[in-house]
Order: structure tokens, then sequence, then C-alpha cells
């Protein structure tokens, strides 16, 4: 109450002009803070939202992709372990000389040495396909080539 008595105060000795400036300065101030913030917002979700709407359909094509692959390997006839390896040492091929394979028990480790990053990545896409393995360990480096150097340890099926 003892902030209000001086404002009304000072608007009765104001005259009428003062009293109007004032008022529409106070309107554009009050209809700005009503844009900034309820209506930019707004307006922006509403232009963007078509766009988000197209990233996230592309989204879901691909969350489906996934899952009709993992239901297709799912459906797939468990491999032995020899047939697992002997998958394996075939892709292994994809990357030439750059990758060697070692088979120690259960485990099998692959020796990559200035291997492309395309061919790495299909090569580990048909190893999880084809040989039904994924690796467990991946010790990689970028060389200054652009290839990658390293490790990558897998397990054969039947082991756990």
């Amino acid at each position: 109450m003892s902030m209000i008595a001086p404002v009304q105060q000072l608007w009765q000795r104001a005259s009428k002009r003062e009293q109007r400036l004032l008022s529409l300065a106070a309107a554009v101030v009050v209809v700005g803070l009503i844009w900034w913030v309820g209506m930019a917002p707004a307006l922006k979700v509403i232009k963007t939202a078509p766009a988000q709407h197209l990233a996230l359909d592309a989204q879901l094509q691909t969350m489906k992709q996934l899952q009709a692959q993992a239901k297709d390997l799912r459906a797939q006839a468990p491999l032995t372990a020899e047939a697992a390896r002997a998958a394996l040492e075939q892709s292994l091929k994809s990357l030439g000389a750059g990758a060697q394979m070692a088979v120690q028990a259960e485990r099998v480790t692959v020796t990559l040495k200035d291997v492309a990053p395309d061919l790495l990545a299909q090569w580990l896409v048909a190893a999880r396909q084809n040989a039904r393995m994924a690796p467990k360990e991946a010790h990689l480096k970028r060389n200054d080539k652009g290839g990658w150097d390293g490790t990558i340890v897998l397990q054969l099926p039947g082991a756990s």
C-alpha cells in the first residue's frame, strides 16, 4: 500500500498528455512481454515442427529396420563355433592384408593394420550377420593415413 500511494500521486499530478504517453508506453511494454513470453516461442515451434516431424519419421524408419534385422538374427539357427570361425575368416578377406585373425580357445582376436574406415564398418556388419559375432573388446587408433590400427576381440558362439 505504501508503494502505490506515491505512484498514484505522480499519476494525478501528470498532465493528460503525459498520462496518455505513459499509458501508451505501458501498453507497448505489456504487448512486448506477451510477444516475448507467449507468442514468439509458439511461432518458433510451429515453424520448426515440419522439419522435426521429418527427422522423427526418418528415425522411426531406421528403428523399424533395426527391429526387423534383430528379428531376422534371432530367427536364424545358432552357428557352431567352427562354422562361426569359418564365416569370420571368410569375411576377413574383404579387409585384405590389413587384417589377421588369431583364435585362442573361444576368443578370436583380429589385428588390424591400416584398414579403411568404410571397409571396417562393412566388415563389422558382415561379422554380425554372417558369423553372428559382435566385438567384446576393441582397441583401435586412427593412423596418419586415415586408416585404423589395433585389435578387436570377438567371442565364438556357445561360449559365455
